[in-house]
């Protein structure tokens, strides 16, 4: 929830300050637009925004298989996240809604830009079904008990006819991946598993017989971390951009922040309102 102001005043000082902020852009669209049209005025700052999880390297294979054309055109796109209760942060800011724009805001917005990139397309609508079951029940923080969705379905649907789901549940500690991403195109079928580290990919054509399978690894990586890699790329990919000059853009734009933080609202918005919600009336309003 610091974000927007901190973006504000590193963008509107009068020197170039190149920026890595991590996700969510902001925790409402209105905050994220703001942002958007403050940098647009300045050629000579690079911002990217920190969604990290394209390059885990089982992802960042499934992307490479993608765009490649192996699996035609993107039909599907399912992406299961399966893992324990969020972590302990300072003074327990990530607790409340409030602070964090919500579970699918704060947390989510990484699927849905894999989603978006994946579908090679930008949402149009979103359904959602999800609630506070089980996880921070028994904590009270100034006379409060957290608010936070902790498990949810989510599915979305782009322009081009593609379809993304997320079903999330962040008490299943039981789970020998913790996210499980499956892309499914008219020629054929491409999976990733973290922190298995495994990429699957068959064609229709092959059938079962032919799917092959890759342990997906990256040799610059000398340390997994929490994010098995990917925050050390993503570091490495926001320097090129830096030593380009200007003459290639950071390979997460504030767009992408926007829109990842769009579908998160969206989907927070249609399970409190019990209806899909479109992804143009929470870009049109101050959401």
């Amino acid at each position: 929830m610091t974000h927007y102001q901190i973006l504000m005043d590193i963008i509107n000082h009068p020197k170039p300050h190149h920026v890595l902020v991590e996700k969510p852009l902001c925790t409402t669209v209105s905050d994220c637009r703001k942002v958007v049209d403050a940098a647009k005025k300045r050629s000579d700052m690079l911002v990217q925004v920190g969604l990290e999880y394209r390059y885990m390297p089982p992802v960042a294979k499934l992307i490479e298989i993608v765009k490649a054309g192996t699996l035609g055109h993107v039909k599907m796109v399912a992406i299961r996240e399966h893992r324990f209760p969020f972590l302990v942060k300072v003074n327990n800011w990530n607790r409340f809604s409030a602070n964090t724009g919500g579970t699918l805001v704060e947390k989510c917005c990484h699927f849905f830009d894999l989603m978006r990139l994946f579908a090679g397309a930008n949402p149009v609508r979103v359904m959602a079904s999800g609630a506070h079951d089980v996880n921070h029940k028994e904590e009270i923080y100034d006379g409060k008990v957290p608010d936070i969705i902790d498990n949810a379905y989510v599915i979305v649907e782009f322009e081009n006819g593609s379809r993304g789901m997320l079903d999330l549940c962040m008490f299943a500690e039981g789970s020998k991946n913790e996210q499980e991403i499956s892309v499914v195109g008219d020629i054929g079928k491409g999976e990733a598993f973290v922190p298995e580290s495994i990429a699957r990919f068959g064609t229709r054509v092959s059938g079962r017989d032919g799917v092959q399978t890759l342990k997906a690894t990256d040799k610059r990586i000398k340390y997994d971390g929490l994010h098995h890699g990917s925050s050390y790329l993503e570091h490495l990919n926001f320097l090129s951009a830096i030593r380009a000059g200007g003459e290639e853009a950071p390979e997460v734009e504030l767009q992408d922040g926007l829109i990842s933080v769009a579908m998160g609202v969206a989907a927070q918005l249609s399970i409190e309102k019990g209806r899909f919600v479109t992804i143009k009336e929470v870009i049109n309003q101050d959401y």
